[in-house]
């Protein structure tokens, strides 16, 4: 897909109602600082349309961007920020299941990694979530350019097991600075696009 236009549409806070999108939505979760702003706009063909930033838990709402007028890139919030209280983690949590819960149109959800770090109980109980809700995350490893080659197959099976991933489930090393993951990225949400039209 040729990206022509992005669009900031709907921020959504605690407490706001969510949109009642008819577009197909396509959602990036991860843990503060995994790379999930980087990821978003080198897709988007954009240097800093989501909002990067070396400090962590920088992204406390749900973004939903318009994407061609075709669909939306949904970001949301990082999460095993630690400097953030108890209480207010456990709002975005609930922010983050009340979305996977009610969204009608969200078919697709990237769970992203670093490449570098074992998954920890954040990440999976943030895999276990999706699953639960009826989606098989494909999981993006960040940060690829980070580690030697020959240290990336035994990483991606650390990432696998700790998840303990369904069957089948890809996992896309990426890189931001290399755009390497990137057209294999692409080539799953136009792969879903293409069933949503069926769809409706």
């Amino acid at each position: 897909m040729v990206v022509k236009s992005v669009n900031l549409e709907t921020v959504i806070g605690i407490t706001s109602k969510l949109p009642d999108n008819h577009m197909l939505e396509v959602a990036f979760a991860g843990r503060s600082n995994v790379g999930k702003s980087s990821l978003i706009n080198s897709l988007l063909n954009r240097k800093s349309y989501a909002r990067t930033s070396s400090q962590p838990g920088k992204t406390q709402t749900i973004n939903f961007y318009n994407v061609n007028e075709m669909l939306y890139f949904v970001d949301l919030p990082g999460y095993g920020y630690a400097k953030v209280s108890k209480e207010m983690v456990a709002k975005w949590g609930k922010m983050i299941d009340n979305y996977l819960e009610s969204s009608k149109v969200l078919r697709l959800v990237f769970l992203l990694v670093d490449i570098r770090h074992t998954p920890n109980k954040n990440d999976i109980q943030m895999y276990d979530w999706c699953v639960n809700y009826g989606f098989n995350p494909i999981i993006i490893a960040t940060k690829e350019d980070k580690v030697k080659r020959s240290q990336k197959a035994k990483l991606i099976k650390d990432i696998k097991l700790a998840l303990n991933v369904e069957e089948g489930t890809p996992v896309i090393p990426f890189s931001a600075i290399t755009k390497s993951g990137r057209d294999e990225i692409w080539e799953y949400i136009d792969m879903v696009y293409g069933n949503f039209k069926e769809e409706f």
